[in-house]
C-alpha cells in the first residue's frame, strides 16, 4: 500500500508559502480554477524555482507527487 509521505502543509512550506490551514485555503480560493488544460507547474502564479520543483516532482513521480496531484485537483 502506498502512503502519502507529505502533507499539503509540508508542500506549501517546501514552496516557500505560508503553510497554515487558513493560508492554504486562501491560496487555493484565490488561484482556482486553473485554465483548462494548464499543467499545474505552468500556472502563472509560481516563481521559477517553485515551477521547477513542481515539474520535476511530477515528472519523476517522486515522493511529493501525491500531494502535488491533490493540490492540482483542488485548483481545478
Amino acid at each position: 500500500m502506498h502512503t502519502q509521505l507529505h502533507s499539503m502543509s509540508h508542500l506549501f512550506a517546501q514552496l516557500g508559502l505560508p503553510a497554515d490551514e487558513a493560508a492554504i485555503e486562501s491560496f487555493i480560493a484565490s488561484h482556482r480554477p486553473l485554465a483548462h488544460g494548464t499543467a499545474l507547474y505552468r500556472a502563472p502564479f509560481w516563481n521559477a524555482s517553485q515551477r521547477a520543483f513542481l515539474k520535476e516532482e511530477i515528472i519523476e513521480d517522486a515522493d511529493w507527487a501525491a500531494v502535488i496531484d491533490e493540490l492540482n485537483g483542488r485548483l481545478s
